[in-house]
């Protein structure tokens, strides 16, 4: 028998142990190189992580400041109401993603559930609207017009609604005082979204995902004034989400309220003018296309002559801006946007634009003197102008014979202004230019503020267009290939305009610029610009940058910033040729094609100016323009569609200037009646409560009675002149 040692082992049991100790150290080592990856290398954001599980955060938004009117009577408040609101996440969860749930808050508050479910959908590229394009993560709101009972149902069965709130809640509110709408004026809100947070994340002024975001207007040039600063307050929490402490709190701010140069009650004529107006084109026959005219847009800017303020400004079609508050409807969407719908969130007196017709006139005058045509030249006033086999006919082929450039815009006589453009094109060498050519009427356009944004606080302005040589070579580089494929020598008037585009598109013709001294062609001008331009002109020459905001009043009213009229420019005339064309705007109002409008007009007191135009576009029918001033104001309206200047535009822009001198159908005036026969220059008191010093406001009451007869001021004017209605 062989006796083994006892300190002994078999190599069998030595490798076990060796492969023991390997997989033991192996361990140490795993544990130990992710206790240094979990602390050392991400420990910071493992902390951060663990630090913001046990910290809450309850956002209390910021009340928004007011949009208030020159007085200080609210255009855009807040109210509160009971917002019923869902939350995405807590639906998500659920088995049929909260479906059911929201079947039954339809059904609570009398809705369709499909309308409910679209409210919470949220938007991208193939979701059409309503959608929710604020971020997912924030309550969705799904009406804001909840009854107490609704409320208190929902509040009671909080187990049949999961993930429903029903809370009071301050809202947008756009108050339209005196019936006044001023809607694309102030715009309106909706949620921020993910992207906007993110973009502004590192900026003065970071967003909430509780914000709402003003989307066009006043609302969107003024939101970070009117945003205010959304309170914060943070507590900590246990793993099981027991408050245990409050850890920081910040307190909101309310928004600054924003003043504006607007007069609710002059907002509300123009308006109700405007409209009225429409009304009336539409019932006028146009001889042209056989049918009565459509009047289907239309817009007017009355404006402080001495420093570019906007008193009133309306755009129709209009809307109600409180669609949008609390999440526009589907039905509400599809009425403003659809095709149907002629876009009434268009602002068109910023964002419209046209071929002005002879309001234009004013600008080829002094483009005329500024080539050395003297004013008082005798120019003649033919029926028709020829160049080759083509004939410009002056309006209802008139012939006033040799007058003057005063009497030339007094009677609106195209054949004037077109001898004056065609004798500076052959100047400037024709279809063959000269290397320096003056382009007078071109440059002077240009120097009046056109083809470029006024500059005005209200978004996505547009500029317009002066068709220039430099405009038509490049519109012709864009075009030309479309123009050859439809061209056709002895075709029709479309494949025949095409093959001449399509050969010389790129030539300033005779006819384009004799065409262009009268606003006709391709030129493109938007009523804000033609008021800043009258303005100009009333105030001795210096254009202003329209602005409709005032001053930014902190919510207790201590801190004022007063927001000061800016210049863009000064008009290229001299003060001779200034006082000139004012005397000429002036017998346009007593004698010319104005003065059938004007028929007792206190001339003596109120020194009236204005032109008329009746511009004249392809394939539709005439556009209606009308400006004036007086020392105070200008006023510009244009009606698309709506036939001649004075005929359809004029007696609304007479009747918003009778409201604001407070005068009868006879010129005569009454003080206590007038509007604002200066403007406004004090600001509103607002109390360290926030209250705000306003006074009432009633609305607008057209004058029943009716102007003189056309008979009797038919008796009063010239001939030539009664019924001229350029």
């Amino acid at each position: 028998m062989t006796n083994i040692p006892e300190t002994g082992r078999t190599p069998r049991v030595q490798i076990r142990l060796i492969v023991l100790q390997i997989l033991v150290l192996s361990l140490l080592l795993t544990l130990g190189g992710r206790l240094w990856y979990l602390q050392v290398r991400n420990g910071d954001e493992y902390a951060k992580e663990a630090s913001g599980n046990h910290v809450q955060q309850v956002v209390t938004p910021a009340v928004r400041g007011s949009i208030l009117d020159a007085r200080g009577i609210p255009l855009a408040d807040n109210e509160t109401r009971l917002v019923v609101s869902a939350s995405r996440t807590d639906l998500m969860k659920m088995e049929d993603d909260g479906k059911g749930v929201l079947t039954k808050l339809a059904d609570v508050l009398g809705m369709k559930p499909k309308e409910v479910m679209e409210k919470v959908r949220l938007c991208d590229a193939k979701t059409p609207q309503p959608c929710w394009n604020g971020s997912p993560y924030q309550p969705i709101p799904i009406t804001d017009e909840a009854t107490p009972k609704q409320a208190l149902q929902i509040r009671e069965r909080g187990e049949d609604f999961p993930g429903i709130t029903a809370e009071p809640t301050a809202v947008r509110r756009y108050a339209g005082p005196g019936g006044s709408n001023t809607a694309q004026v102030l715009g309106y809100l909706s949620p921020v979204t993910d992207a906007e947070i993110e973009q502004a994340k590192d900026t003065e002024s970071p967003y909430l995902r509780s914000d709402q975001v003003g989307r066009s207007g006043l609302e969107r040039t003024y939101d970070k004034e009117l945003r205010g600063k959304a309170g914060v307050t943070r507590y900590e929490v246990d793993n099981l989400g027991r408050v245990i402490g409050r850890a920081k709190s910040d307190d909101a701010q309310p928004g600054a309220n924003v003043v504006t140069s607007i007069d609710a009650r002059v907002q509300s004529v123009a308006e109700y003018e405007l409209n009225e107006a429409m009304k009336a084109a539409r019932h006028e026959f146009d001889k042209n296309t056989g049918e009565n005219y459509k009047a289907d847009s239309g817009a007017v800017v009355v404006m402080e002559a001495k420093t570019g303020r906007v008193v009133a400004m309306a755009s129709n079609p209009s809307y109600d801006p409180n669609a949008w508050v609390g999440g526009i409807s589907g039905k509400d969407y599809a009425q403003l946007t659809g095709k149907k719908s002629n876009y009434p969130l268009l602002n068109r007196a910023t964002q419209g634009q046209a071929a002005p017709g002879s309001i234009f006139k004013v600008v080829s005058t002094t483009a005329a003197v500024n080539a050395g045509y003297p004013f008082n030249g005798r120019y003649p006033c033919t029926s028709s102008y020829s160049i080759g086999n083509q004939v410009f006919k002056n309006f209802e082929s008139e012939n006033f014979g040799p007058i003057n450039l005063g009497r030339a815009l007094e009677v609106s006589c195209d054949t004037v202004f077109y001898g004056l453009a065609h004798n500076e094109w052959k100047k400037d060498g024709g279809t063959k230019p000269k290397k320096n050519a003056n382009d007078w009427f071109f440059k002077t356009a240009k120097q009046f503020g056109l083809s470029k944004k006024t500059g005005i606080d209200l978004p996505s302005e547009v500029s317009g267009r002066i068709p220039d040589r430099k405009w038509k070579q490049d519109f012709w580089k864009a075009n030309k290939d479309a123009w050859c494929k439809a061209a056709k020598k002895g075709g029709d008037y479309i494949q025949r305009l095409s093959y001449e585009n399509c050969l010389e598109g790129n030539q300033m013709r005779a006819g384009d610029e004799v065409n262009y001294s009268i606003g006709q062609g391709d030129t493109l001008v938007t009523p804000i610009q033609m008021a800043s331009i009258y303005a100009a002109i009333s105030n001795g020459g210096t254009l202003h940058r329209p602005e409709v905001g005032k001053a930014v009043i902190s919510p207790d009213g201590k801190q004022v910033t007063e927001l000061q009229p800016k210049v863009n420019g000064k008009l290229p005339m001299t003060k001779k040729t200034r006082d000139e064309i004012d005397e000429a705007l002036a017998g346009v109002a007593t004698r010319g094609t104005a003065a059938w409008r004007f028929g007792g007009w206190p001339q003596d007191k109120i020194p009236m100016h204005a032109k008329t135009g009746t511009a004249e576009v392809y394939g539709k029918q005439t556009t209606s323009w009308f400006a004036t001033y007086t020392k105070e104001y200008s006023i510009v309206m244009t009606i698309s569609q709506g036939g001649t200047g004075s005929g359809a535009s004029g007696p609304a822009v007479r009747k918003i200037y009778d409201a604001i001198y407070g005068l009868d159908e006879n010129g005569k005036q009454n003080k206590k009646k007038a509007l604002l026969p200066s403007p406004q220059t004090s600001l509103p008191k607002i109390g360290s409560d926030g209250s705000i010093d306003a006074p009432k406001i009633e609305p607008y009451a057209p004058q029943k009675e009716e102007p003189p007869a056309e008979q009797e001021l038919a008796a009063a004017l010239p001939a030539s002149t009664y019924g001229r209605r350029d």
